[in-house]
């Protein structure tokens, strides 16, 4: 499968995090990595490992190209990246790192075929990700959690010894570039607007995600509506469905309190409801996802309930961060869309919100309409900050909202000089907390990317939470 490698030159397109894991696979199947970045750095640090480099300039110059049999780019170079178009153009196939991993895999270059269980969805596909892999180490069953989670693909198939099944997270630009990844099982959670400039609209955006549809059994979230919708033009095999509900024949859901299996066997209870972290329907949900790949495996429910029990909910994803004077402050950095931001905020009655950053031209309409009797009062910082605000003008005008940009402070009008991220959010802090009462929950839940102000969601949970930690009484309630 990959023979026609050996010996040939190919070109890896970025040298981050799955650009790295590519090297030791390409050296081991006989081919010569040659990286291109658009960093110095990146490319200065490929070469003092002895690997070839090239510009973009070098590779957009005249026949460049056609000394590569292969180009694997990572998922965050756009299709229209100059570079990979030029590679299309030449008749030089263009993969991705998944794409690459797969046929490594089926080429059994490090042990026999694994099983590929593939989460993907617009939100919780780590949360379902690690509830599958939880569910699988309560079976025994040798596996890793890997893909967009954090563990290359690659890095995670040369473990020794080696997992028998992969809990793999994908993003749509993985499935993008992955058009040959056939899973055992894949699950599309929901399917929200998001990375819509990056895809080119939500068509495209649903289409990449519809490829985890492709192997023997599909599972899709049937109280999202365009989730639901793919299942009508799903490639498995075979498609079950999961609901916050009642579950029909085929199915998986909820009743009295349980998470019920409909669809592998004629009715199965899994688990509590009160058992699943992160509390809430969004958790839930996710751990049905969970347990409908798991089951399509064959699975004993007992081993999903224990799998269920014993997961608990990473940082920065609804994570509880403290009490103070009756009002609880909740985590939520890894919100970065306005579909995540909506199940978190609907989780609480009275919120505080504090949200802010880049929208990646997502809209926050709906998202304000539904949750506008859950608001108490926004503190909006970041690039997109006025966008949420003008919508909050529109959709929400009884609720106050503070906007904390480079030229505003909590007053709105006098000049705002705290312009580093940790400042910033310690503002956002203290002001949403004085809009705070007794049952209220200050809530970060952006709706939005970070990287406008921070290094990344986590930096900008850790800058929450240090910030929260560093209230006192006094500042509860107490607007400025």
């Amino acid at each position: 499968m990959l023979e026609f490698l050996r010996g040939r030159d190919v070109l890896v397109a970025g040298w981050g995090v799955s650009g790295r894991s590519l090297i030791e696979p390409l050296q081991d199947i006989g081919a010569r990595p040659v990286v291109t970045d658009s960093g110095e750095k990146a490319l200065t640090e490929a070469a003092e490992l002895g690997l070839g480099t090239a510009t973009s300039a070098d590779l957009l110059k005249p026949d460049a190209l056609q000394r590569f049999a292969l180009v694997i780019t990572s998922p965050g170079w756009r299709p229209d990246s100059p570079v990979l178009v030029s590679a299309v153009a030449e008749g030089i196939p263009v993969w991705g790192d998944v794409e690459f991993a797969w046929w490594v895999d089926q080429a059994r270059i490090y042990g026999p075929v694994r099983k590929w269980l593939v989460v993907t969805g617009t939100n919780g596909k780590t949360t379902t990700t690690q509830m599958t892999h939880s569910i699988l180490r309560a079976a025994g069953i040798p596996s890793v959690a890997c893909g967009n989670i954090g563990l290359p693909i690659l890095d995670a198939l040369r473990r020794t010894p080696g997992p028998q099944i992969l809990a793999v997270e994908l993003s749509s630009f993985q499935l993008h570039w992955a058009p040959s990844v056939r899973p055992e099982a894949g699950v599309v959670l929901n399917v929200a607007e998001d990375h819509l400039d990056w895809h080119g609209g939500l068509d495209a955006y649903a289409a990449a995600k519809a490829r985890a549809l492709t192997g023997r059994v599909g599972v899709v979230g049937l109280d999202d509506a365009v989730a639901a919708a793919l299942a009508r033009k799903s490639k498995a095999r075979r498609t079950v469905g999961f609901r916050i509900g009642v579950p029909a024949d085929g199915e998986l859901g909820v009743v009295d309190g349980k998470l019920l299996d409909r669809a592998f066997t004629k009715a199965a209870i899994l688990a509590e409801v009160g058992d699943i972290s992160p509390q809430g329907p969004a958790g839930v949900a996710d751990a049905l996802a969970a347990a409908a790949l798991t089951r399509s495996i064959d699975v004993a429910p007992q081993f999903v309930k224990e799998g269920l029990q014993e997961h608990k909910v990473g940082p920065h994803r609804a994570a509880f961060v403290r009490e103070l004077s009756g009002v609880e402050f909740i985590d939520d950095s890894k919100a970065t869309n306005p579909h995540a931001a909506r199940s978190s905020i609907l989780a609480h009655p009275s919120v505080i919100w504090v949200a802010g950053g880049q929208l990646k031209g997502a809209s926050v309409e709906d998202l304000i309409e539904e949750c506008r009797d859950h608001l108490v009062a926004a503190v909006l910082f970041g690039q997109d900050a006025p966008a949420i605000a003008a919508a909050l003008t529109r959709h929400a005008p009884d609720v106050p909202v503070v906007e904390l940009n480079s030229g505003d402070d909590a007053r709105m009008g006098d000049p705002f000089t705290e312009i580093e991220p940790e400042a910033v959010m310690a503002r956002a802090v203290r002001v949403a907390a004085g809009f705070a009462h007794r049952g209220d929950t200050v809530l970060l839940a952006p709706a939005a990317a970070s990287l406008d102000m921070f290094a990344d969601y986590t930096h900008r949970g850790r800058s929450f939470v240090a910030a929260v930690q560093a209230l006192d009484e006094k500042d509860i309630g107490r607007t400025e």
